[in-house]
């Protein structure tokens, strides 16, 4: 067995939808919840799941573990009649108009540490977000969200064996959450089929795509519980030889002041730029024709975009030859656009301390592609550099190798909802 990516179904606990809407009682991941979205989920229903991921109050985790025991008297929350794997498909509509269907399962992985390469991260994690989640799950002995995590299959096993036999009958949930994405689940309890999920993934690695923390809180619990349960971790699980899986960037936003012309004097000693000038009428026409052209060049050189305050310029940003060799790492994260970026601009030239950095002290991390230029248009930063879409191809290879991407590196999109299912670990 110590060779096998060891997957089982869930012991699982679910909403009794005899009692509460779905609609009402799911939340995105605890991370992207603001304090007034907290707020909204809260009014929601008084058996919204934000009150166990993200309790309000001083006592937030004694909080937690009190709602789940009583939600679980009143019957709000039931156990499954067998061990089972949820099949979930999310479907929605790009900016660009066009129609994502991503596909995976739910299931239980055997927690296992990163020498073993079973199991492969691919970002850097902070001590504060593991440090809460841990005492969430001391308090509550259950994991409440999933872990997003990626395998290899050309095949597509489950895709093409297991799925159809399901489409056909009625989804055990379907809603559409607050972002417009269209969930659909499907209860898979047959032990002949689980044995397909099991049997495909036994010899693959998976890839953490999502919920670095969350995994490394499941590795310290499952230290300190004597729980068989509490040695696996609930886990999504997708397909990166499906076309539907798309990986978003996280773009750097510098927030501290500079004069345009100084990052420009920067950026010129390693970057060869293109620029793009626009007014207000065409402003949007140029920003698309900027953005395309990222993404075209990025696959042929290391390339990024910037936008900057008070100037009336795009600028397509291309690595000059030769331009690695001065990047302080290692080869593979040698041709990562942020690795160059972090390296060469906001460390060496701009000053900014990898704990700035990391705490985004003068600098942030933003995901939404709208935000990034709407920054600079109201004046709340100085500089954006956009980044093109991250290949899984760069984020395996890298992980294979024991390294690490730049913290805030990939967004995966969509978000997996929490109230799906919950995997005890008692």
């Amino acid at each position: 067995m110590e060779d096998i990516l060891d997957i089982k179904p869930l012991e699982a606990i679910v909403y009794n939808q005899e009692k509460v809407d779905i609609k009402e009682v799911i939340a995105p991941p605890y991370d992207v919840i603001t304090s007034d979205y907290q707020d909204e989920l809260y009014k929601k229903s008084p058996y919204n799941i934000v009150r166990l991921i993200l309790t309000k109050g001083e006592n937030r985790y004694e909080d937690a573990k009190d709602f789940f025991e009583k939600w679980l008297d009143e019957k709000v929350l039931i156990h499954t009649q067998k061990p089972c794997i949820f099949y979930l498909i999310q479907k929605y509509t790009t900016e660009n108009g066009k129609k994502i269907e991503r596909k995976g399962f739910i299931a239980r992985n055997k927690i296992e540490k990163f020498e073993t390469k079973k199991v492969l991260p691919h970002e850097f994690t902070m001590g504060g977000p593991k440090e809460d989640r841990l005492k969430l799950t001391k308090a509550c002995e259950a994991n409440f969200s999933q872990i997003f995590l990626v395998y290899n299959d050309p095949k597509k096993e489950i895709e093409t064996k297991i799925l159809p036999k399901y489409q056909s009958q009625k989804p055990f949930i379907d809603v559409t959450d607050d972002n417009g994405v269209q969930n659909i689940v499907y209860l898979i309890d047959d032990e002949n089929d689980i044995k397909v999920f099991e049997k495909t993934l036994e010899d693959k690695s998976v890839l953490i795509a999502d919920g670095h923390h969350r995994y490394e809180t499941a590795m310290a619990y499952s230290e300190i519980s004597k729980n068989p349960e509490a040695q696996y971790v609930m886990s999504y699980f997708t397909n990166a030889d499906d076309e539907n899986l798309i990986i978003f960037p996280t773009h750097r936003i510098i927030t501290k002041f500079i004069e345009p012309y100084i990052l420009l004097e920067a950026v010129k000693k390693y970057f060869d730029m293109e620029e793009f000038t626009f007014n207000s009428a065409n402003k949007q026409k140029v920003k698309e024709q900027f953005l395309e052209a990222i993404e075209k060049s990025n696959a042929k050189v290391i390339s990024m975009g910037l936008y900057m305050k008070n100037v009336n310029k795009f600028y397509l940003l291309k690595l000059k030859d030769g331009m690695t060799d001065m990047v302080d790492a290692p080869d593979v994260l040698k041709k990562l656009d942020l690795t160059v970026l972090h390296d060469l601009i906001i460390t060496k030239e701009l000053g900014y301390s990898k704990e700035e950095q990391m705490s985004q002290k003068g600098i942030k991390y933003i995901k939404q592609e709208f935000e990034a230029f709407d920054m600079i248009d109201s004046g709340k930063a100085e500089a954006s550099f956009i980044m093109a879409y991250p290949k899984m191809k760069d984020i395996i290879e890298i992980s294979s190798q024991g390294q690490r991407m730049p913290q805030k590196s990939t967004y995966f999109y969509p978000k997996l909802l929490s109230g799906i299912v919950i995997n005890p670990l008692k």
